[in-house]
């Protein structure tokens, strides 16, 4: 088969093509990169003009005076550009309702052309989307990511683009979504919630990793516990980021000679991924109910990972011992599981053993690609 996949913010894309690859399939990604984190791609349609020198000039001047940001515009007329190169694939697979990132109108004109000229289209809820955003303003889940807008007025600004899928605009996009797709997958828990009773939904298909290129090393430690934090100020709130530095802070005061923090702010992926080699525990997200690709890939690596491990996760896949710590949004509770953790250091070892174990089992790049092939080939 011949598989398009429009989009790419976290690699999944990526790590679902080497497992199609493997299986002997033709795949093309076509994405922007996602700005710093400059996922490899094979049609390419970043904003190089916007992005350069002397091109950001203008793009920062139109921003302040408009609040719109001239790159959407690049990503949609590159994509158009290529438009020759992405007809006649048997699938075309898009990442969320925003996967080409541009101008609404401009993003249905192209939606349109590649619905036109290829066969099969499948949509990933992967990320906020229209049903999404719905979902989290009716709080209908305990919690949400949406916990620090209703919380801080100071968090406003980041979650703008949520609003944003709630346009009219953005609704005539969903809409051509849903009349032109077979249906719509989710990649974790977090999204099965939403849209389980929605007529095209198709199910869940976990995230894919490809667990030989994460190398798994049985931790060791021979001195401090070393705690990792990913700051991306974009998603700083709805990560949770602001509980974490909090313990953090609590944490390095009551385990003075114990622990080694390491803090990296908005990275390229690759150099990201580099810096939290070292740790034993990563501190991801605290709003999940399921873990996002950056959590799956420190798991793969045997990390002990803060991430969303809910009970309606647990109960999915059956689990009978812990794979990752359950984060809350609970500063004091976030510091009692560090704390048990750093005085109980052969835990940090078996919950890292465990969560290999679990990648390898539940998602594994080539298991996960036969899945998709087999809604595709339906």
């Amino acid at each position: 088969m011949r598989i398009l996949l429009v989009g790419e913010f976290s690699r999944l894309h990526n790590s679902l093509k080497e497992g199609l690859v493997a299986l002997g399939h033709e795949v093309v990604i076509v994405a922007n990169g996602d700005g710093f984190k400059n996922f490899p791609v094979d049609l390419s349609t970043k904003a190089k003009w916007s992005e350069s020198k002397l091109g950001n000039i203008p793009r920062q001047i139109i921003y302040r005076l408009t609040k719109w940001d001239i790159a959407r515009l690049e990503f949609g007329i590159r994509c158009y550009f290529h438009l020759n190169q992405m007809q006649n694939f048997d699938v075309v697979q898009f990442i969320n309702e925003a996967s080409i990132q541009t101008t609404p109108r401009l993003e249905r004109f192209l939606l349109k052309k590649l619905f036109k000229n290829n066969k099969k289209t499948f949509l990933l809820c992967c990320g906020v989307d229209y049903v999404i955003a719905n979902y989290l303003l009716a709080k209908k889940e305990r919690y949400s990511i949406m916990n620090p807008y209703f919380e801080n007025p100071n968090s406003k600004k980041e979650y703008q683009f949520i609003f944003d899928f709630l346009t009219p605009n953005h609704k005539k996009t969903h809409d051509l979504f849903y009349q032109n797709i077979k249906g719509v997958f989710a990649s974790d828990i977090d999204y099965v919630l939403p849209l389980q009773k929605h007529p095209q939904f198709l199910g869940l298909l976990p995230n894919p990793i490809n667990t030989a290129q994460f190398r798994f090393s049985e931790i060791e430690i021979t001195n401090k516990v070393i705690i990792f934090l990913g700051i991306n100020r974009g998603t700083y709130y709805t990560k949770g980021i602001v509980l974490f530095e909090k313990a953090l802070e609590i944490i390095q005061t009551k385990y003075p000679t114990k622990v080694a923090v390491t803090i990296a702010e908005s990275l390229p992926y690759t150099e990201y991924i580099s810096l939290y080699d070292q740790s034993h525990i990563v501190l991801d997200q605290v709003y999940g109910f399921d873990q996002g690709y950056n959590a799956l890939e420190a798991m793969a690596k045997g990390k002990v990972v803060f991430t969303g491990a809910e009970k309606e996760f647990v109960d999915h896949y059956h689990l009978t011992e812990k794979v990752a710590i359950n984060a809350l949004p609970d500063v004091d509770y976030l510091v009692n599981e560090l704390s048990h953790l750093i005085e109980n250091p052969i835990e940090i070892k078996k919950i890292g053993a465990a969560a290999r174990q679990f990648i390898e089992k539940e998602h594994d790049y080539i298991k996960i690609a036969k899945q998709y092939l087999a809604h595709y080939q339906k």
